[in-house]
């Protein structure tokens, strides 16, 4: 969510003063450190996760369960035991009062032997927090979003909506359910005060049998669409939950290559790990919660969506990216950028600032600083980045590029934003080392990905439709093979299972990082989890598995109480809610997981490598992909 800085918020109409200011000094803060920063390397890369989870209230007698607001407590109490820990791990606020968010106390390795740490990891974080519940009636749950937020006493303690309040004044959820740190209501407030009215959230609901048609439920809210299901606060997206991963690359150009590379691969990760069916209490024609954020923070006014102008925004703070760093012809879309700014950056002279990254940052710098602190307006423009950070942290997007922050050992990072939170830690992990695996593969193999940054953004509206896993195709580009960036692409469209699994012309991503993983000195158990991670991955592509979204339509349509009417209501979510519990603590799943999760820690003696295979159909693992050839298959 950003960083966390302490201090007195400022409003929209004080920030707006300052926004020229902000925006200057931001610009010398960056361009400094760039300067200080271009000879830092590292021998490896790092990487780690950050996980968001949603806390859980039960009601057994009544069978309703709430979202609890009792992170600041969980909070005050992890601080006091995390040095007790048999492994220390790092719990920071979210922008829910429901919400905690938890990364590794340090950062993952480049070594393979790290994949067994991943899972152990996020057992031991979901462990510690419950130990702090009353098992009874506590939980916490990796869910991308609770099915009934925002509706009527939906979150514990009871608080009630403020439609007349001074933060978000929506009619469907309280002030109270958003974190108390200053951050979080500020931004709620000048998001809103700066657009001139409340944000706009509409989501298309799934028509069924007995669902009304046309579906209105506000008849006098102009924002409200018919056939759609209307939300009206910046908590309904930043109440989501997603997974992150931050790679620190081992030097700026590896850096920029896995930013444009991962980029292409965000929609296709996105669709394989959809989990966001249900909003508001009804079931809806989406599978993802990307566009939903995308509307709960988007603070543009009615004339500048209407009209954006040269150098204004197109799309909301929470979008795609809009240009490469390493690609000028696939940069395709010709965003706006901030002509002040770029020119600035061009003529310092840095060597580590091209006309690419100008443009990218230049990008950013079109929107105002939506947050700033009274205590930190005068810096030190060559030991601190708040300014640069205002703009950087509030651009949400599917990468972020990320620089060293000055007065630290760290490196150049991008993180990867895309992955929607899933009900176990293993499929958590499973995705997480997915991606890891990818980058060292493409790495490898100096696999080709680009293609237009156009038909990315297609791929990430069709990555979000229901059921997109299996009946959207996707452009990918088929001849990554060919290592030079700028090469002519061969682009086709393919279902997520040929792009995964490949087909007759395609070897599909797994079959490139098996044949990387198949060149390592692995160690039974490594390779029987790696094993067992791609397999669902291959699995969820092919449909054999479901995806978290389809498991829960499914769970909806079989429920005795469902009316074939779109409605979710208490008594589901309980139910639903329970079996997710239950399933993450262990219970068997066979449509979400099979038996992956048991087999990944199966002890087999009489393993051997060279019959490594993911499902029964595959080949064994072979170096498909040479590095040193020509040809790559």
């Amino acid at each position: 969510m950003g960083i966390l800085v302490r201090g007195e918020p400022l409003s929209w109409e004080e920030t707006k003063e300052l926004s020229d200011y902000i925006k200057d000094h931001g610009v010398k803060q960056f361009i400094h450190l760039m300067k200080t920063m271009k000879q830092r390397k590292y021998e490896e890369l790092k990487w780690g996760d950050e996980i968001e989870y949603l806390l859980f209230k039960f009601d057994h007698e009544k069978k309703r369960v709430y979202l609890h607001c009792k992170t600041q407590e969980y909070l005050e109490r992890l601080a006091k035991h995390n040095c007790k820990f048999e492994m220390p791990v790092t719990f920071v606020e979210e922008y829910g009062s429901f919400q905690i968010e938890s990364t590794p106390n340090k950062p993952f390795l480049e070594d393979f032997e790290e994949l067994n740490n991943v899972i152990r990891d996020m057992r031991h974080r979901r462990k510690e927090l419950m130990l702090l519940m009353d098992s009874e009636t506590e939980t916490v749950l990796t869910l991308t979003n609770f099915p009934r937020l925002g509706c009527p006493d939906f979150c514990w303690p009871p608080a009630q909506p403020s439609p007349h309040g001074n933060v978000s004044q929506s009619m469907f959820f309280p002030d109270e359910c958003i974190n108390p740190h200053p951050r979080f209501p500020n931004l709620t407030r000048n998001i809103r005060q700066r657009r001139g009215k409340k944000v706009e959230i509409n989501v298309p609901i799934f028509k069924d049998e007995n669902t009304p048609s046309p579906f209105i439920e506000f008849p006098d809210i102009p924002a409200a669409k018919p056939d759609h299901v209307y939300m009206d606060a910046m908590g309904f997206g930043m109440g989501c939950c997603c997974i992150q991963m931050t790679f620190q690359a081992c030097n700026l150009c590896e850096a920029k290559v896995l930013y444009d590379q991962l980029a292409v691969v965000t929609p296709i990760v996105m669709a394989l790990s959809a989990a966001a069916p249900i909003y508001r209490g009804y079931l809806c024609d989406v599978d993802c919660r990307w566009n939903v954020i995308s509307a709960s923070v988007d603070d543009r006014t009615d004339d500048e969506i209407a009209d954006p102008g040269k150098n204004k925004a197109r799309s909301s703070r929470y979008s795609t990216i809009n240009s490469f760093l390493r690609s000028e012809k696939f940069s395709d879309v010709n965003p706006p950028y901030n002509e002040e700014v770029y020119k600035t950056l061009i003529e310092a002279n840095v060597e580590n600032i091209d006309p690419l990254m100008a443009r990218h940052i230049a990008h950013l710098f079109i929107r105002d600083p939506i947050s700033a602190f009274s205590n930190r307006i005068e810096l030190d423009d060559e030991n601190d980045t708040d300014h640069f950070e205002s703009l950087q942290s509030t651009n949400w997007q599917n990468m972020r590029f990320k620089p060293p922050p000055p007065g630290s050992d760290i490196g150049w990072r991008v993180e990867f934003r895309t992955i929607e939170a899933q009900i176990t830690d293993f499929e958590n992990a499973a995705f997480v080392s997915f991606c890891i695996l990818l980058s060292r593969a493409m790495a490898s193999f100096k696999c080709n990905f680009y293609m237009p940054l156009s038909l990315v953004q297609i791929n990430m509206e069709r990555a979000q439709k229901r059921n997109a896993v299996l009946d959207e195709k996707f452009y990918f580009r088929k001849n990554i093979q060919c290592c030079k960036c700028e090469c002519e692409p061969e682009i086709v469209e393919m279902t997520i299972d040929e792009i995964i699994n490949g087909n007759g012309d395609f070897p599909g991503i797994c079959k490139v990082i098996r044949a990387y993983v198949n060149n390592m000195d692995l160690e039974f158990v490594t390779a029987t989890r790696i094993c067992s991670y791609i397999s669902l991955i291959q699995k969820r592509a092919s449909g054999e598995l479901k995806t978290t979204a389809a498991w829960l339509r499914e769970f909806v349509h079989n429920h005795p109480l469902y009316k074939q009417d779109s409605v979710v209501s208490e008594e589901m979510t309980y139910d639903m809610l329970m079996e997710c519990n239950a399933i993450t603590n262990g219970k068997e799943c066979p449509d979400l997981i099979g038996t992956l999760r048991q087999t990944s820690d199966h002890n087999n003696k009489h393993f051997r490598r060279d019959s490594y295979k993911t499902n029964d159909n595959d080949d064994p693992i072979s170096p498909v992909f040479d590095a040193n050839s020509d040809h790559v298959w």
